[in-house]
């Protein structure tokens, strides 16, 4: 307990530098971004009027710790071009990007781990081969390239899924709640795919240095079948390094989503992102990248203390 606690704490200081990196994101941008925001037509009037608002008529520092009070109690501004609070648009879209970003998550792990055992206990025969080609595929083709050609097959050519949308008729309508999970798959796929490639050959060499332990030939000396030499011996301890990287990955398929999303018509948070850059709201960008950044500033410190319960070494 007393090591998550500490681990909490050091988290801290990464999501204070997270929160003021986004800060800083309006003040990089080069220009005046008051005049990116309204466009050339804009009056004085206008602009001072959203310079006031946005408070960037005040010291940089105030506006610093204006921006952590906001943080603090959820209020993240409102969008310029939708007129809704930031807040509330992210709160809207978040649970379609958690859940394709988990459906391609879990798929991945699903492929990957029985994909890169039998990979490992068949070294150098023909299954081990094929399986490194394939997955030597998955990481070669990216996701802005998989997608259309998983919408060109599965969709137009054999009509067995959804082409884009979250629910049926294509749209958001009724909610995250109402997902249709035909609609889930062809994303999840391509986001999944390059998941299951690199897990697969992480697996495989993980895998391969357990099986030369000294431990799992005491174990086929006792007399121990293969089976479980394999998933009760060599797998459990294979899965410590493996965890770490299903932590990091988990941050990439938030960023990735951001591609997939556009490509399928997902209405999550990539595809807001996306929105808010084209229409320069900077509110709605600075929300959209702060909550992926604390996310996967919570998913890696979930990620350690996963890694500290399965490796009992971790804990002393």
């Amino acid at each position: 307990m007393k090591q998550t606690l500490t681990r909490f704490a050091l988290a801290l200081p990464v999501v204070w530098l997270v929160v003021s990196l986004v800060f800083l994101l309006i003040h990089l941008v080069p220009g005046d971004p008051v005049d990116m925001m309204l466009g050339e037509g804009a009056t004085p009037a206008d602009k001072a009027a959203v310079r006031h608002d946005w408070g960037f008529d005040r010291p940089l520092h105030v506006q610093y710790l204006r921006y952590w009070g906001g943080v603090l109690h959820g209020d993240l501004g409102s969008s310029i071009r939708m007129h809704e609070t930031v807040t509330r648009l992210i709160a809207e879209r978040y649970p379609y990007t958690l859940a394709l970003a988990l459906t391609a998550l879990v798929c991945g792990i699903a492929l990957s781990l029985p994909a890169g055992v039998w990979a490992a206990v068949r070294r150098g025969r023909a299954a081990d081969r094929v399986l490194s080609v394939v997955s030597l595929f998955g990481l070669s083709v990216p996701g802005l390239a998989l997608g259309p050609v998983l919408i060109l097959v599965f969709s137009i050519k054999l009509g067995w899924l959804p082409v884009s949308g979250a629910n049926a008729g294509g749209s958001a309508a009724g909610g995250w709640m109402a997902i249709d999970w035909r609609n889930l798959v062809l994303p999840a796929a391509a986001m999944g795919a390059s998941l299951a490639a690199i897990l697969t050959r992480m697996v495989r060499t993980a895998m391969l240095e357990e099986l030369n332990q000294d431990y799992i030939r005491t174990a086929r000396a006792k007399g121990l079948t293969e089976r479980a030499v394999v998933w009760r011996h060599a797998l459990p301890n294979a899965l410590v390094p493996i965890v770490t990287v299903v932590g990091l990955q988990f941050g990439a398929l938030l960023a990735g989503a951001i591609v997939t999303e556009t490509i399928f018509s997902w209405p999550g948070l990539g595809r807001l992102v996306v929105s808010a850059i084209a229409n320069r709201d900077y509110a709605l960008v600075q929300g959209c990248l702060l909550s992926i950044g604390l996310t996967y500033v919570l998913v890696n410190l979930m990620t350690d203390v996963v890694y500290r319960w399965i490796n009992p070494r971790m804990r002393a």
